[in-house]
């Protein structure tokens, strides 16, 4: 019921790969990928955010910014750094982090499925962040970064993606950021392109796991391109997008925490108490062991907030950790309703673990930590299959997949 089909990579010479790949362009700011750019001229960083390349006071979102990383992609090619296959292919991209093994198909989804919602989401986009991605795609004609897809899993696709492991050998193997090992091998047995992509016929839908903005803009720029050229009809490869799928039982969700800065009032503790069972456990760090507990710094102590019972709602969105603490806390007591928007509330990713929380607090930019349960696959595919919404920033996926791996050309110009 989904469609999935091999491409012509644009990706790094052997010999390049370690150096050209890439953390994604939404996980670092200006300042951190002009510092990794400045010292690897081969870092794909110059292309996913090539403000890096121009003077500091630039604007990321700058006309000459999307050309620059237009030139840089152009250059990195007549360099030799990226090659271009000469035939379609799929490709195994395995991660494995502190154990735990992943293991994805990167293929290209179709933009008919996304508007069609066979491609479900569960988050909402924001305008200036999907406009920046559209610009970027637009100008280099291409997808640079690939969309992070779940599935539930199929028996017969994990037993063509594992066959295919254990018979040959990988085209990359390195260990990068955080002490990731990855694995990339490409597929070209046109008859396991054509198992495949039969076997992705009996997947009734996909799931955007990370890559909102990507999935709005890399869809908006090929309706784009569908206007601008009626006649290259449905298989043009505007029509399609990059992605890595993976059998959603073998993703992990880690929790995406929140630090707040506002006023802390003399009755604050009782508020809380109101709705949570609130215990003082003192300097150690309190990490939620289950759902509807929360860890909670303050005042260089942690608290064990646990939601009371008549305080937790029964529907998909309502009873999800991050809603309860929106809920019974962030708006009623310190007046944050909107935290797209509202800058007294920042997200802290779990791989940074709680002792980021403490010196954020300690630091004295913000007032009090909140350390999430983080929700679970179940609860991504349940929110996604009811057409519901999750709250922002609810999810935060590791390991992150690499930028520069792969490019996927567009073709239209």
């Amino acid at each position: 019921m989904v469609n999935i089909r091999p491409f012509k990579a644009l990706r790094p010479i052997k010999n390049l790969a370690e150096k050209v790949a890439s953390l994604p362009y939404d996980v670092l700011n200006s300042d951190e990928a002009r510092e990794l750019g400045d010292s690897n001229k081969y870092s794909f960083l110059h292309i996913d955010k090539a403000e890096i390349d121009l003077s500091k006071d630039i604007s990321p979102y700058d006309p000459a910014v999307y050309q620059k990383a237009a030139d840089n992609l152009e250059q990195f090619e007549l360099e030799g750094w990226l090659g271009r296959e000469a035939n379609p292919a799929f490709y195994i991209y395995q991660l494995t982090m502190d154990g735990r093994l992943q293991t994805g198909l990167v293929v290209c989804t179709s933009i008919d499925d996304y508007t069609e919602g066979k491609i479900k989401k569960h988050e909402l986009t924001r305008e200036e962040k999907e406009l920046d991605r559209i610009r970027h795609v637009d100008v280099c004609d291409a997808n640079t970064s690939p969309i992070f897809l779940t599935y539930r899993g199929k028996e017969a696709i994990n037993a063509l993606v594992d066959s295919w492991v254990k018979e040959n050998e990988p085209e990359y193997d390195f260990e990068s950021f955080h002490g990731v090992e990855h694995k990339v091998w490409a597929i070209t047995d046109s008859y396991i392109l054509e198992d495949l992509s039969a076997a992705f016929k009996e997947v009734p839908a996909l799931y955007i796991a990370d890559g909102h903005h990507r999935t709005e803009s890399a869809v908006k720029v090929g309706l784009k391109r569908r206007a601008e050229y009626p006649e290259a009809g449905p298989e043009a490869e505007f029509n399609f997008f990059l992605s890595v799928v993976f059998p959603e039982e073998q993703l992990e969700i880690l929790d995406y925490n929140r630090v707040v800065n506002a006023p802390i009032e003399a009755d604050f503790l009782d508020k809380i108490s109101a709705n949570f069972d609130l215990e003082k456990i003192g300097e150690k760090a309190f990490k939620p062991e289950e759902p509807k507990q929360v860890g909670m710094y303050l005042d260089g102590s942690w608290y064990k907030l646990v939601a009371k019972t008549d305080v937790i709602p029964n529907d998909v969105i309502g009873q999800l950790d991050v809603s309860i603490l929106q809920e019974q806390i962030l708006t009623p007591i310190f007046g944050i309703e909107d935290i797209r928007r509202d800058n007294r509330i920042d997200f802290v990713g779990g791989i940074r673990g709680l002792s980021e929380l403490e010196r954020i607090v300690d630091s004295g930019s913000h007032s009090v930590a909140f350390a999430m349960y983080p929700p679970t696959m179940d609860d991504l595919l349940g929110v996604a299959d009811a057409s519901e919404i999750m709250p922002p920033k609810s999810t935060w996926f590791e390991p992150k997949l690499l930028s520069g791996l792969f490019v996927h050309d567009l073709e239209s110009k």
